[in-house]
């Protein structure tokens, strides 16, 4: 039988209430209206006792949830003896004091008042907790029924401001619920196009297909009026139908009238009013029709519920499981913590964790990333003549050869400039240290669910063992950072030019016949004469003088004489023949005002003050100092950065012993000599070639071994060293009798999780159950 299944819903519905749980949602009435519409009259109707509170203004500020039970005499399923149900007719009992039997309705409705104090005040306010309440009868039918607070406009009394939406929201929220019926009262002495009841169910059932409308106070509709277009459906259709119903007015309450007294009027008016519609309208007609109508909807839903909780349960039963179950040994789960943590660091880092994450990188493929992505780009990004000039070039070659000029490129030059080089990689190379360092440390967070549960199951242990990592990480940076070091070191420290890869041939061929000229800022020589030896196009070495008449010296070994005339350090232009240095040294100079006197004076006094000033500038490119402003003679010095030189003082100071006299001293070079812009000479451009094609040769080797062994430096003593010692670091600090207790103190939070989902598992096995009872017969 289908009446069958509304106790089911009902049984359905103490098992969920137990938990509080709106998850499921059960098929229910809920009767919706306006304040005063006249909606508890209606249910005292259908249950045939006066036992809600009644009164002007707003009464019912709190959902009642009412289970109409139907008992019959002979019930043994409801009716006990211990709880002395066995010769009653009817008798309430409310959720919330389970323990007790109510028999007399006037104090069931006292209790409602008190709880609905007790929970929203004295005031008008409302509250959305319901009162759960079961009537047993053998009056009733088998009904599950939500009474709700009126739909009001203005805040009265003690009202807060939002009354009015407070009151939608918790309308909407029940009549939202697609399982319900909704039943909205209206009063037939007002516009049913004004209906606020309707206006909401219309807006959560726009097809009316559970929407049912009932029209109250029928007798109080103005002289001449009447209801049949209204309750034929002619005003507003309704697909459910619509029942009108008399309920007892304010006066019959006064007067004590029974409930039964006002079924007997209600009929009498009916047949007097509406003879044609009598069998059609009236309380016993809507309550019929209300049980009809939930159980066809419940026969509906039943199939979508059976399914919705065997899936809550299936839901619950992992989430129960994540929480773990209670500590029996402590010593033993502790362990296990600690080995499940360790297994799920490791195989994060290894890449054979079961839950493998694919939004990001994560663990040891972060850790390939940097090597051979971040760290790799950096090196390959740096250019072996990144931040060296061909001035520093020409600079460390002359450094090198000291005071003697060099015949060849010093090798101590590429030493000491290939080294510079070199120690560019250091820095990328400690930073990849750090990023490796950085994601082990955020492995932690993130390696594995199952040790994530854990970890908020046991918060302080969670932190001990963050802490544990962490110093474990922190103690191995100092040597992997010196290991680091000392591979850039070990490069520094032994340049093998003997390396198989390294080929000082191939840099030392021409790279061709044409003359390279550069416009760059290079350094004078200070008075020694460029190599006046190149090689020919064969690759033998020959002699040239500033003439450009060239001798080989293949044709010519025994022959090795210095030529008489000098060629100047700067741009290699052939210049008078110069004195010896001695003569310069002691030689006056010449102040005749001819032209041949002021040029010989110039040249000596040029040549003289390149020996002792250094740099030299060109007198057609450097700006006359203000001594050559003054005095226009010729014979002047030009102007260095330090100052002018006096020829006189020069000479004075030079003229006792060929020393420099102390009392008198001349200008010194500068920290920063001047440079102005000139060309290069072949051998210049030569050499800076040779060197440049030296340093790229050896420094890609250097970066090759650098990019190779930084990363086997970083798992050999970072990450395989953490590795193969976390699970001793954590039994070591945590596997501690005394503190044991103090690391397995669950999360208040996480247990009360568990309790709620136990308690919610249990309800949804044992609603499980109920619905399997049904047999499919019921169903139809």
């Amino acid at each position: 039988m289908m009446e069958a299944l509304i106790p089911v819903i009902n049984k359905l519905q103490d098992v969920f209430n137990t938990v509080g749980a709106d998850a499921i949602q059960l098929p229910q009435i809920v009767v919706v209206g306006s304040q005063s519409a006249g909606k508890s009259s209606v249910l005292e109707s259908l249950v045939g006792r006066s036992f809600l509170p009644r009164g002007t203004g707003i009464v019912t500020r709190r959902p009642l949830l009412l289970q109409l039970v139907y008992t019959a005499p002979d019930d043994n399923q409801h009716r006990s003896a211990e709880a002395g149900t066995l010769d009653l007719e009817e008798w309430g009992q409310f959720l919330h004091r389970k323990e007790r039997i109510y028999t007399d309705f006037d104090e069931i409705r006292k209790e409602i008042e008190n709880e609905t104090v007790r929970v929203a005040g004295t005031n008008k306010g409302i509250c959305s907790e319901p009162i759960r309440l079961k009537i047993y009868s053998n009056r009733v039918v088998n009904l599950t029924v939500v009474d709700l607070p009126g739909i009001t406009k203005v805040p009265v009394g003690d009202q807060p401001e939002d009354i009015e939406s407070q009151i939608r929201d918790l309308i909407l929220y029940y009549i939202g619920n697609p399982n319900s019926i909704i039943l909205a009262v209206s009063s037939a002495n007002t516009d049913m196009a004004t209906s606020e009841s309707l206006k909401m169910a219309k807006e959560v059932d726009p097809d009316g297909r559970r929407t049912l409308a009932v029209i109250t106070k029928l007798d109080l509709m103005d002289a001449g009026t009447d209801a049949i277009d209204i309750l034929c459906g002619r005003v507003i259709p309704v697909k459910l139908g619509i029942i009108g119903v008399v309920n007892r007015s304010q006066q019959d309450i006064i007067d004590s009238k029974s409930i039964k007294d006002a079924l007997t009027d209600e009929a009498a008016f009916l047949q007097r009013r509406y003879p044609t519609l009598a069998n059609r309208n009236g309380t016993p007609y809507l309550a019929k029709t209300l049980n009809r109508l939930l159980m066809h909807h419940i026969r509906d839903c039943l199939p979508d519920l059976k399914t919705r909780v065997t899936m809550m349960m299936s839901q619950f039963q992992s989430l129960l499981n994540s929480y773990g179950d209670d500590v029996q040994d402590k010593a033993q789960t502790l362990l296990q913590i600690i080995t499940k943590f360790n297994a799920a660091y490791c195989q994060t880092i290894e890449g054979t964790a079961r839950n493998i994450e694919t939004t990001e990188l994560c663990g040891g493929a972060r850790i390939c990333y940097i090597f051979h992505e971040t760290f790799g780009r950096t090196l390959d990004s740096i250019h072996p003549l990144a931040g060296l000039t061909q001035m520093d070039i020409l600079t460390a070659i002359r450094n090198a050869t000291g005071p003697r000029p060099a015949l060849f490129v010093p090798e101590v030059s590429f030493e000491l400039l290939v080294k510079r080089q070199i120690r560019r990689l250091e820095e990328p190379s400690l930073r990849c240290v750090e990023l490796v360092h950085e994601e082990m440390q955020r492995i932690i967070q993130f390696c594995g669910t199952e040790v994530q549960q854990e970890m908020l199951r046991f918060p302080k242990l969670h932190e001990k063992i963050v802490d544990v990592v962490t110093q474990l990480l922190r103690r191995r940076l100092p040597p992997t950072n010196t290991m680091v070091e000392n591979l850039v070191a070990i490069e520094l420290a032994y340049i093998n030019t003997k390396h198989p890869d390294f080929r000082p041939d191939a840099s030392l061929m021409a790279p061709g016949e044409e003359e390279r000229t550069r416009g760059v800022p290079v350094r004078r020589p200070h008075g020694n004469a460029p190599s006046t030896y190149e090689y020919d196009k064969r690759g033998d070495l020959r002699r040239c003088d500033s003439q450009g008449s060239r001798t080989n010296l293949k044709e010519a070994p025994g022959e090795m004489k210095i030529p008489s005339r000098l060629v100047s350090g700067g741009g290699g232009e052939p210049v008078a023949q110069r004195p010896t240095a001695l003569e310069g040294m002691t030689a006056p100079f010449s102040q005749t005002t001819t032209t041949t006197a002021t040029n010989s004076s110039t040249a000596q006094q040029n040549w003289f003050s390149s020996l002792i000033a250094g740099p030299r500038a060109d007198s057609s490119v450097t700006a006359p100092s203000k001594e050559q402003s003054r005095e226009t003679s010729p014979s002047m010095t030009p102007t260095h950065q330090g100052g002018v030189a006096d020829p006189s003082l020069q000479t004075q100071g030079v003229a006792e012993g060929g020393i420099l006299s102390p009392q008198k001293p001349v200008n010194l070079l500068p920290e920063v000599p001047m440079q102005q812009s000139r060309k290069l000479t072949d051998r210049e451009t030569k050499d800076c070639e040779v060197i440049e094609r030296l340093i790229k040769t050896y420094f890609y080797i250097v970066r090759k071994n650098i990019q190779d062994k930084v990363p086997k430096a970083i798992m050999h003593f970072l990450v395989n060293h953490v590795k193969d010692n976390l699970q001793s670091e954590l039994v070591k600090h945590l596997y501690r009798t005394d503190e044991i207790d103090t690391f397995l103190s669950e999360s208040p939070e996480i247990a009360q999780r568990r309790k709620e989902a136990a308690e919610m598992l249990k309800a949804l096995q044992n609603a499980n159950v109920i619905i399997g009872e049904i047999r499919e017969t019921h169903m139809w």
